[in-house]
């Protein structure tokens, strides 16, 4: 989970930067193209990888299908709320399983993905945030908190985009 809602900031901000046409200044999901296409993963400490996004708009929702070295990981939605700039999301699994409801938030060059799971009595929180460096390089990281005020980092990379092909299919 924590994977696909990192992979979800990165390839959002990637599309806010790239210049991508917009479909119009109304479209709130004109910035979420950017998550169209592929993009090299440095995670650090671990063996870099390829992540490979193919959105759609559908109706209400625009989803982008993760591929992950290859493998098909899972499907995000996202829907926008009443302000500006926030979203929420879903990721459902090749399995057909739904992780459960998160959110964006988008501020300027930082996206903020968070969510949260519950274990009984024990609740653990999510986030993950993406500061894009340029619009072919995105810096992330990820945290969990038991409380949602005091946060211990879990991983932090930088993705760098592997090409420009292919995008702009959706815009």
């Amino acid at each position: 989970m924590k994977s696909v809602l990192r992979f979800a900031v990165i390839c959002a901000l990637a599309m806010a930067l790239t210049g991508l046409p917009l479909r119009g200044a109304d479209d709130p999901y004109a910035p979420l193209w950017l998550y169209q296409g592929s993009w090299h993963e440095m995670p650090k400490g671990k063996e870099p990888f390829e992540l490979t996004n193919q959105c759609a708009l559908i109706g209400k929702y625009f989803g982008c299908q993760q591929t992950v070295g290859g493998k098909i990981e899972a499907l995000v939605i996202f829907v926008p709320a009443e302000q500006n700039g926030h979203y929420f999301t879903q990721s459902v699994l090749p399995e057909g399983w739904a992780t459960g409801r998160g959110e964006l938030e988008i501020e300027g060059h930082r996206w903020t993905y968070s969510s949260k799971a519950q274990d009984g009595a024990k609740t653990t929180y999510y986030r993950t945030t993406n500061v894009f460096k340029g619009k072919d390089q995105i810096h992330y990281e990820q945290s969990e908190s038991p409380d949602g005020k005091q946060w211990t980092t879990t991983g932090s990379g930088d993705e760098v985009r592997a090409s420009e092909a292919g995008q702009g299919a959706g815009a």
